[in-house]
C-alpha cells in the first residue's frame, strides 16, 4: 500500500473523521505520501506540522542507558531539546480523500471522506464511503 500522510481534524467532519488519525495520499502532488503530519484546525485551515529541530541526535557513551558495545553503529538516540514544533499553512487548492487509519472492517466498507480545499481552507466535504 505504500506510505501515507497523516491528518488530524479538529474541524467537525463527522464522528468517523473528527479527532482521529486519518490517512491520505492526496495532499502532496506526484509523491503519494511521505509520512508527513497535517492538522485541520477548527476553522477549516490546513497546516503542516513541522517537528524539525525539536530533538538532538546524541551519541551514547559507555555507561549510558541503552549503550551496547556489540552494536557500536546503533549507539545513538533522539533527545528532546526543548524546542517546539511549528505549524506551517498549506495553501493547496484541490480535492483530498481521507480515511481512518485504524479501520478494522472490510475494505469495501472503509469510511472515505472527500475534502475540497481552496487556498488551504476547507470549502466543503462529502462522505464517499461505498462509491
Amino acid at each position: 500500500m505504500g506510505m501515507y500522510d497523516y491528518l488530524r481534524s479538529s474541524y467537525d467532519l463527522g464522528e468517523q473523521f473528527t479527532e482521529v488519525e486519518l490517512q491520505t495520499k492526496d495532499i502532496e502532488d506526484g509523491i503519494g505520501g511521505t509520512l508527513s503530519h497535517y492538522w485541520l484546525d477548527p476553522h477549516g485551515y490546513l497546516y503542516y506540522i513541522d517537528y524539525s529541530q525539536t530533538a538532538d541526535f546524541v551519541q551514547l557513551r559507555e555507561g549510558d542507558d541503552g549503550y551496547s558495545d556489540k552494536l557500536a553503529l546503533l549507539n545513538f538516540k533522539w533527545v528532546p531539546n526543548g524546542n517546539h514544533g511549528k505549524l506551517i499553512p498549506i495553501m493547496i487548492t484541490k480535492y483530498v480523500e481521507v480515511y481512518p487509519s485504524g479501520w478494522k472492517g472490510e475494505w469495501e466498507d472503509w469510511p472515505r471522506l472527500r475534502i475540497h480545499f481552496k487556498y488551504g481552507r476547507l470549502m466543503d466535504f462529502d462522505d464517499v464511503t461505498g462509491r
